[in-house]
């Protein structure tokens, strides 16, 4: 795959287009990195610096690859930590210009806006701007469970839901224009509290892969999951596959990141999770 990937990026640790390019390149994809903001550390460490790229330096730089004439072989873009509302915009933009140029190509989502345990961590003005603008046209959406509540505007969605309410959002969400959801981050009320779940929803059809909750946070994981699944989804056609893969690589990455006692994922350690995952956590069919 060739792969435009819009996201953040950091000098030290992983997340944004630090934690997608290497496990995309490390399974033998070209990534075509652009940052929407470079900081020298993610934003949970409480202080970070350096820029807030401005939307228009972020245009400029897709248009000089556009100039490079290369669309037309870009197979999907990637889109994750926004910086500003205005970043939306050039995305919405690039997505049309890479379908223009390569009708194929998917975009994917990772809609950034927050987790239940840290409420909304994003400029206020982005959520509604992905909701009402960048969902839309998105093929694949990756989000999070408090932020599928959101997008869907469904207070029923808080940690624990029932699967059912997960999965009816899940729908709601794919009636507004994708045809893939991926929810992370799932916790459903009646599933073992030493657990934690992803779903994969379709028009054909909606999958569950259940891994041990490992006692940690990891900033970045949800960039590094929506960048593999949206992989394993081209490569094989298959969202179950596609699950149970990503689950796989991401719980070793994880494991190896808690073992270490290191508070960044300890993504070179782990590369051979991700360049051969073993499907051990099956993903089995919920409808």
């Amino acid at each position: 795959m060739r792969i435009l990937s819009i996201q953040s990026s950091v000098a030290y640790g992983h997340v944004g287009n630090s934690a997608a390019v290497f496990p995309l390149q490390r399974l033998g994809h070209e990534v075509w990195p652009v940052f929407t903001v470079h900081f020298s550390n993610h934003t949970g460490y409480g202080a970070w610096r350096g820029p807030l790229l401005d939307p228009a330096d972020v245009a400029d730089v897709i248009t000089g690859i556009e100039e490079r004439g290369v669309l037309p072989g870009c197979d999907a873009v990637l889109s994750g930590y926004q910086g500003s509302p205005a970043v939306a915009g050039v995305i919405v933009d690039a997505v049309q210009r890479v379908k223009a140029a390569n009708p194929a190509a998917s975009y994917t989502c990772d809609p950034v806006m927050g987790n239940a345990k840290s409420g909304c961590f994003v400029n206020p003005e982005i959520p509604p701007i992905i909701r009402e603008k960048v969902v839309p046209v998105a093929d694949i959406l990756t989000p999070n469970q408090f932020e599928l509540g959101f997008i869907t505007g469904r207070d029923t969605l808080g940690s624990p839901a029932p699967i059912e309410a997960v999965l009816e959002a899940a729908d709601e969400v794919r009636a507004m224009g994708p045809a893939t959801i991926l929810v992370t981050s799932v916790e459903r009320a009646d599933a073992p509290a030493d657990v934690i779940e992803m779903v994969a929803v379709t028009g054909e059809g909606a999958w569950i892969v259940q891994t041990p909750r490992l006692p940690m946070k990891a900033n970045g994981s949800g960039d590094i999951t929506a960048a593999l699944f949206t992989a394993h989804l081209h490569s094989t056609g298959s969202p179950a596959t596609a699950l149970s893969r990503t689950v796989a690589s991401v719980y070793d990455v994880l494991a190896m990141t808690l073992e270490s006692g290191e508070r960044e994922l300890r993504l070179i350690d782990a590369q051979e999770a991700i360049a051969h995952p073993q499907e051990r956590f099956e993903a089995r069919r919920l409808r």
